[in-house]
């Protein structure tokens, strides 16, 4: 469900994690480029943990769409039954105090089921007999704001120039209100994370420079 955010705390710090695993936390703004360094992680071995891809999942779960039809009515749904996002999110992100309420009243609904997920996700690694360093990403959108930062070994911070940024966002085609809520809710209680465990990713230009940025952060934890 992209831009819908997840707000809980506390969840992965009841698992008892295996020792061998780095839990990496992506942290950015709206289309920065954190997609771009998740894959590029991936493609060195880690396992990403994809919040919005959950969140996708579990709109298809039959309980929470019919906590989503009794909130909202069935004009979300389309024409196969499935949750259509994009209604929805004119739903919840807009300038007035009710989409504020509406997406609140969304995210009481979606929330706990992306995090059991989360945590079910997180536990089967910790417990994985695999052999040598796992290295866990955690792209979650507002991880900082929510205090999951705090349950990551290390931090990458993906940069963007901003009129880049911008012109990414611009072909995603949200209305001028929308974009304007959603980087409302990504502002809303963030601050910098801690210094002496992050490093910054610039995912401005061609993607081969960020993913040579990548390369070098890959070798630092091989070598931790």
């Amino acid at each position: 469900m992209p831009g819908f955010h997840y707000c809980w705390r506390g969840g992965p710090k009841s698992i008892g994690y295996n020792t061998d695993m780095i839990i990496v936390g992506l942290v950015g703004r709206m289309a920065a480029g954190k997609s771009t360094v998740a894959a590029a992680l991936a493609a060195r071995g880690a396992e990403v943990i994809d919040a919005d891809r959950i969140a996708h999942e579990v709109l298809d779960d039959p309980a929470v769409v019919q906590e989503i039809v009794d909130l909202f009515g069935d004009g979300v749904l389309d024409a196969a039954g499935r949750v259509r996002r994009s209604t929805l999110a004119a739903e919840v992100f807009g300038p007035s105090p009710a989409h504020e309420r509406a997406l609140m009243a969304l995210e009481a609904i979606v929330h706990p089921e992306v995090r059991r997920r989360i945590e079910q996700r997180l536990d089967a690694l910790a417990k994985a007999p695999e052999a040598g360093k796992k290295v866990v990403v955690l792209d979650v959108p507002l991880l900082v704001q929510v205090g999951l930062d705090d349950r990551c070994d290390r931090l990458v911070v993906v940069e963007c120039d901003e009129g880049e940024r911008q012109r990414r966002l611009t072909i995603r085609s949200w209305p001028a209100e929308q974009r304007k809520a959603r980087e409302r809710a990504w502002e809303r209680g963030y601050h910098p994370p801690a210094p002496e465990k992050t490093v910054v990713v610039d995912a401005t230009g061609d993607p081969a420079y960020t993913r040579d940025q990548v390369d070098r952060f890959w070798d630092s934890l091989r070598r931790d």
